[in-house]
């Protein structure tokens, strides 16, 4: 069990090496959840986030032959930046065994970091497995990037900052996956804070806290695919499962829409940056399921930014279309001179603007005089898409909603 000794020990040891990231308050978070939100910005460490802190801990505390053999990890992508970076810094060698679908945005960059970088598996059980077993065969060391005493007490150092940015402190809210982050920040701040409660947050469909919960100890689930890659362990681990599971007050869980919707907010709203995994405790916010915290004092650990580009890009307009922003639909309308250019005028007099408009002749209604026009259109809101739709209506103009 690792203790709150370990992780005053851990902020020494990574004292110089790891940024000090700063909490500031966010007042548009704070107006759109009615709750008084303060950032932990660990996205802003020179690897996009928090896993800095426990890979510079445990590649400290290892012998002088080992760091000269070299280390070894599977991960999804930050763990593996952490250790190649950090590895980097103390010319420790460093080999990342990542599964196949991990961002390319993570893989590359942890190969520009110096690691050696394997792809295998189709997930992160998988990609665990092979890495032991090169573990084995060249005397590696191997480190869990959540479970490993040294990273639980490494990533506790973020809880020993947060207590000492934040006056008056009252929740924390914290997103799961292998639960290290959780075990570490959670013990340092129930040590300091015993009566700030702590929030995990965790992917639907990636839930295994939950089920380690239900079942009373760590146990494997069924992967599905998320947002949150970060989060995505089929298995949380035991050490911080142990540590973790005292501590934690309250337990939720965000869907794939409202992590998307997360994304779209911090990118507008507090001009960050972040992936998954570090929207949903922003996302848990929106979902109207903390509403005990209304008007507390809350932190919201942004842990990472290492989103893919092009998944940003599609990340953002899923979130304009949860947001009632992007909507589509099909109008069926006349085919004579004339007919397209008043579906337009209709849309545009409601203030919508069309964003594209696709003419279908071969695969309209038997009518031949008919035709189909799938219109993707910006809106300021739901409200407004459905004023813009009934609008049509009162014209004559037939839609329905296009998948």
């Amino acid at each position: 069990m690792v203790t709150f000794q370990e992780i005053e020990a851990a902020r020494g040891r990574i004292a110089g090496a790891v940024y000090d990231s700063p909490c500031p308050p966010s007042i548009p978070l704070s107006e759109i959840t009615g709750i008084e939100i303060f950032c932990k910005l660990d996205n802003l460490q020179r690897t996009g986030s928090f896993k800095e802190r426990g890979a510079r801990n445990a590649l400290a505390q290892l012998s002088v032959e080992q760091q000269e053999r070299g280390v070894i990890a599977a991960s999804a992508g930050n763990h593996g930046q952490a250790l190649a970076y950090q590895g980097k810094l103390l010319g420790i060698p460093a080999t990342v065994m990542m599964p196949k679908f991990a961002p390319l945005v993570k893989v590359n960059n942890c190969q520009k970091l110096g690691a050696t970088v394997v792809l295998h598996g189709k997930d992160f059980g998988e990609a665990k497995a092979h890495a032991h077993e090169i573990a084995t065969e060249k005397g590696l060391a191997y480190i869990d990037g959540y479970d490993d005493p040294a990273i639980i007490a490494g990533q506790g150092t973020m809880g020993l900052e947060i207590v000492e940015q934040t006056p008056d402190l009252e929740a924390v809210i914290i997103p799961v996956g292998g639960a290290g982050l959780l075990a570490g920040v959670s013990l340092a701040i129930k040590t300091l804070r015993p009566k700030v409660k702590i929030v995990t947050v965790e992917a639907e469909n990636v839930a295994s806290f939950s089920a380690a919960l239900e079942a009373g100890k760590p146990t494997k689930i069924a992967m599905r695919p998320t947002l949150a890659d970060g989060l995505a362990i089929p298995q949380v681990g035991s050490n911080a499962f142990r540590i973790a599971k005292p501590l934690v007050d309250l337990a939720v869980s965000v869907t794939e829409e409202q992590i998307a919707l997360a994304i779209l907010r911090l990118v507008e709203l507090e001009k960050s940056v972040v992936e998954g995994a570090a929207a949903t405790p922003l996302a848990a916010c929106m979902s109207g399921k903390l509403k005990e915290l209304t008007g507390k004092r809350v932190v919201l650990l942004i842990c990472g930014g290492n989103i893919d580009p092009n998944v940003l890009s599609r990340v953002i307009e899923r979130g304009l279309v949860a947001d009632g922003r992007l909507g589509r639909f099909t109008a069926i309308i006349s085919d004579r001179p004339g007919g397209l250019a008043d579906l337009a005028t209709q849309i545009a007099s409601t203030g919508a603007s069309i964003k594209q408009v696709v003419h279908d002749r071969a695969f309209a209604s038997s009518d031949v005089s008919a035709v189909n026009v799938l219109c993707t259109v910006e809106t300021r809101n739901h409200q407004h898409l459905a004023e813009l739709r009934a609008l049509l209506k009162s014209h004559g103009v037939k839609t329905y909603d296009s998948k």
